[in-house]
């Protein structure tokens, strides 16, 4: 079986785990919990049951500014929340099982220390003593911005009691903010205690979470700037398909790609807002088509940086790398944006781990430096062979290149920065902006490009000729057989350009060198 082959069923093998391992943990702005453990925390016990930005309500506060269209109500809903416990721990009746809401502002404001000792989130011996709280429950104080808050109920278990069960409450929002909620006790006797039911949680404008709900707007914005330039695109591609070489039918393919992602984002978000539940499927399909486009647009600089379609027929023996990078970059992107994004609802920073990061980072960074050597040897042979209109056009998409390489460090720095400082997501409702400007900056990347190679009736000015000898030596030093052409080269604007030389066996030099580089 051939090496690409094999290589693409492990690949196929991979995606079909982590579709199977997403599908298992998907929920919606409905946080659904299905026999949650409790986990210690310090002297608690703790399932966290969800983290949302959430705007106040118009009719609460019609003073505050929003980003969103205020026409509802903002809550936190509990419906059907039980907690269970085994047969064999059911002998006794418990402490209080509580369930625990606050607005990050308002976190010091929960648990406490004696005497300024460690501090606990459950009620000491010693706290109790000095009567800051009572016995068993967990502590908090009331918020000085808002002194019902932070919100705190609970159920206990009666003796031989299998099952509490947490009254039903709605909890109004009256303030913008990063609300947390928490389930927590403070008895150790309850440790295999499983929470199931669900929240609802929503905001004016419906059920995207605070820092989610921009980018359905954004998305939508994204879809008409795509069907802009897919208009311009496809209008010139029509007029000029007889002029079209193979450089612009992939940049098509990008186009096309980067239409359905953005239209499928739209979708994803309109859905989950109209509804509470993340629709996995679309969410699926977005992230494939943008990992696919992604993929395929880091493979078309690469080979547009080695020459192929302007300077060069064919990648000859690079072509199963260049494919072997691509596939290898998709699957580790593919991978990364499925645990990041499906099933996704808490307005929490990413959740995927570094060993899913690292990876893409390194391929990227891979991907980067060989574009930029093989754009380097391009354009010193383009030069040396005089061959001025495809250089121009070369240099400025090396400009455009070298722009996008400073202006993604520059961002990487100050997401870093941001991130460091925002260890508690108070800055939600500016953090779209960080996945927003990648999309941003990957479409204005490609709108130089349809600029540099728009299909016109000069196209074929940029695209490789048999008339001239467009051949590029090997970096080896492969020594190649020339004599002076009798026709000159349209690119040539003083001396005419070399032709390959026929061997014995009638094969040219760009045959014998695409074979030795096979």
């Amino acid at each position: 079986m051939p090496f690409p082959v094999r290589m693409f069923r492990v690949y196929e093998a991979i995606l079909l785990c982590v579709w199977l391992f997403v599908s298992l943990i998907v929920e919606g702005s409905v946080h659904e919990y299905r026999g949650e453990r409790f986990a210690g925390k310090g002297n608690a016990f703790v399932v966290h049951g969800g983290s949302e930005g959430i705007y106040s309500s118009a009719s609460e506060n019609p003073n505050e500014k929003s980003v969103l269209p205020a026409n509802g109500d903002s809550y936190i809903r509990f419906e059907k929340i039980t907690f269970r416990r085994t047969q064999e721990f059911s002998n006794f009746s418990s402490g209080l099982v509580q369930a625990l809401v606050f607005e990050v502002e308002d976190r010091e404001s929960v648990g406490g220390s004696a005497y300024g000792g460690q501090r606990a989130v459950c009620c000491t011996a010693d706290l109790a003593k000095l009567g800051a709280c009572s016995g068993g429950e967990i502590i908090h104080r009331p918020s000085t911005k808002n002194p019902s808050w932070p919100q705190v109920f609970g159920v206990a278990f009666n003796a031989d009691e299998l099952v509490a069960t947490l009254p039903s409450k709605s909890i109004q929002i009256t303030r913008t903010g990063m609300y947390n909620l928490y389930f927590m006790h403070c008895d150790p006797n309850l440790k295999e205690v499983v929470v199931e039911g669900n929240t609802i949680w929503k905001n004016p404008s419906g059920y995207l979470p605070g820092r989610m709900a921009p980018l359905m707007k954004f998305y939508g914005f994204m879809s008409l700037a795509f069907v802009i330039l897919g208009l311009f695109w496809f209008s010139q591609y029509a007029r000029f398909w007889k002029e079209v070489f193979p450089l612009q039918n992939c940049i098509t393919l990008v186009i096309t790609l980067g239409m359905f992602e953005m239209a499928f984002w739209y979708f994803d978000y309109a859905e989950f807002n109209e509804t509470g539940i993340r629709p996995t499927g679309i969410t699926v399909w977005a992230v494939t088509f943008g990992t696919i486009k992604r993929s395929v647009a880091r493979l078309v600089i690469l080979m547009v940086s080695m020459g192929y379609g302007v300077v060069r027929p064919t990648l000859g023996g690079l072509t199963s790398k260049v494919l072997l990078v691509g596939m290898t970059f998709f699957v580790a992107s593919e991978v990364l944006e499925l645990v990041e994004n499906v099933g996704a609802v808490s307005d929490l920073s990413g959740k995927a781990k570094l060993f899913l990061v690292l990876p893409v980072a390194l391929l990227d960074a891979f991907i980067i430096i060989w574009i930029f050597k093989s754009l380097s040897a391009t354009l010193s042979k383009l030069q040396a062979r005089r061959m001025m209109v495809k250089l121009d056009i070369y240099r400025k998409f090396t400009n455009a290149l070298v722009v996008a390489v400073i202006v993604s460090v520059g961002w990487i720095c100050y997401e870093l920065y941001f991130k460091s400082k925002d260890v508690y997501n108070e800055q939600w409702q500016n953090a779209w902006v960080i996945p927003a400007f990648w999309q941003v900056l990957s479409f204005s990347l490609l709108c130089v490009i349809c600029a540099l190679w728009a299909p016109s009736q000069n196209s074929m000015r940029y695209a490789y000729s048999d008339d001239a000898s467009d051949e590029f030596d090997r970096d080896d030093g492969t020594l190649t057989l020339i004599k002076p052409s009798t026709i000159p080269s349209k690119d040539v604007r003083s001396s005419p350009e070399p032709k390959p030389v026929q061997t014995s066996n009638g094969a040219s030099n760009d045959d014998l060198e695409e074979d030795k580089t096979e």
